[in-house]
């Protein structure tokens, strides 16, 4: 006893030194409270979609997704949103906060703030990602081994739900906005659809410009007979006299094609009522607006069904490579690494303040 006592006045360090390290393993080795670990390895897949070929094989099919993906699920389970889906449906507080646990890891108080609860629980989750395999590893520590699996399985579920909350929200703003272009673009083919009908009814006319054309062909065969009758009448000229019979009976026919003649011609550009010119003016324009309402709705209604097509795209799913495990026996804390661990910076800390305390003494002498 007396060289303990001697000990310690004269290497204060070292004593020190070691009533840290026997206190802090008699903690580890006999207060330490075990806690079972539940371990998990996961990836998240979702849909290919193949936009060439639609069917249902292409909806099938899947692919890993990336790491931003799940870097943002690593996010999210360590989150406070996680913690309060944690408590509500696990109690964790209670759990972590039990009085069997040894004071030094237990939660503080089960109604401790929620900075407090979530720096304490990112001490008993632990979410890696490996980047070269792509898997996101999570553990969760717990003082029961039921508890340990039923927090994982939590998050994993809970996970996956948000993932795909998170990518179907903008999904379904994309399809509601094209589903409102899609009402308004029929509203809009319906009323050139109407408009068209209209003109069409009140006119008597199927196709304006159809008449035309038809009218232009009624002119020209009227012309070209015309230039033949005057063709035969000069022809008879040689022979027979103004006022014979058959030149007589010429002339009037010429005189009736070019009267049919110009009463054709008049149809198609009469200055005033229904000239057929502007008619067939008028009813191209409504065609055309027919045409456009007819190429826009159908547009869009392509791209609604893109875009529906893209929103299966947004699931995602939690593909489990290791599902969430049982634990058997407790592997925290590691008690003997630990122990360890402790005498070795205790014993190089001791070496420090040695040096120190032989340095200083060197000076005063």
């Amino acid at each position: 006893m007396n060289k303990l006592k001697q000990f310690a006045r004269t290497q204060p360090h070292w004593a020190a030194a070691f009533l840290i390290m026997l206190i802090l393993s008699f903690y580890w080795l006999f207060i330490a409270t075990d806690r079972y670990v539940s371990r998990a390895h996961i990836v998240i897949d979702s849909p290919q979609v193949n936009m060439t070929s639609m069917n249902l094989g292409s909806l099938i099919s899947g692919g890993a997704a990336g790491s931003g993906d799940l870097l943002l699920l690593r996010d999210h389970l360590l989150s406070t949103d996680m913690m309060n889906k944690l408590q509500r449906e696990l109690n964790i507080r209670e759990h972590y906060a039990d009085t069997s646990i040894d004071r030094w890891a237990r939660l503080s108080a089960a109604d401790a703030p929620m900075e407090s609860f979530h720096k304490y629980m990112q001490k008993r989750l632990t979410i890696d990602y490996d980047d070269y395999a792509g898997v996101l590893r999570v553990e969760a520590q717990a003082y029961t081994p039921e508890m340990a699996q039923r927090i994982t399985e939590v998050l994993l579920a809970e996970g996956e739900a948000h993932m795909n909350a998170m990518g179907q929200r903008l999904a379904m703003e994309q399809v509601r906005f094209i589903e409102q272009q899609v009402n308004e673009l029929e509203e809009r083919l319906f009323v050139a659809r109407d408009n068209l009908i209209e003109f069409q009814n009140t006119h008597g006319l199927v196709s304006p410009s159809g008449t035309v054309e038809a009218i232009f062909t009624t002119v020209a065969e009227l012309e070209a007979q015309i230039a033949i009758m005057r063709a035969r009448d000069r022809a008879l000229s040689d022979s027979q006299s103004a006022r014979s019979a058959e030149r007589i009976r010429i002339r009037s026919e010429i005189e009736a094609l070019e009267q049919q003649a110009a009463e054709e011609r008049q149809k198609m550009a009469r200055l005033e009522g229904d000239a057929l010119n502007r008619l067939s003016a008028e009813y191209e324009t409504l065609e055309l607006r027919a045409q456009f309402a007819v190429e826009m709705y159908s547009q869009t209604l392509a791209a609604l069904e893109t875009t529906r097509v893209e929103a299966a795209r947004t699931l995602k799913q939690i593909s489990v490579l290791q599902y969430p495990s049982m634990p058997e026996y407790s592997t925290e804390p590691r008690r003997i690494y630990n122990i360890t661990v402790i005498w070795i910076f205790g014993m190089f800390l001791a070496a420090i303040a040695q040096l120190i305390r032989s340095i200083i003494r060197d000076h005063k002498s």
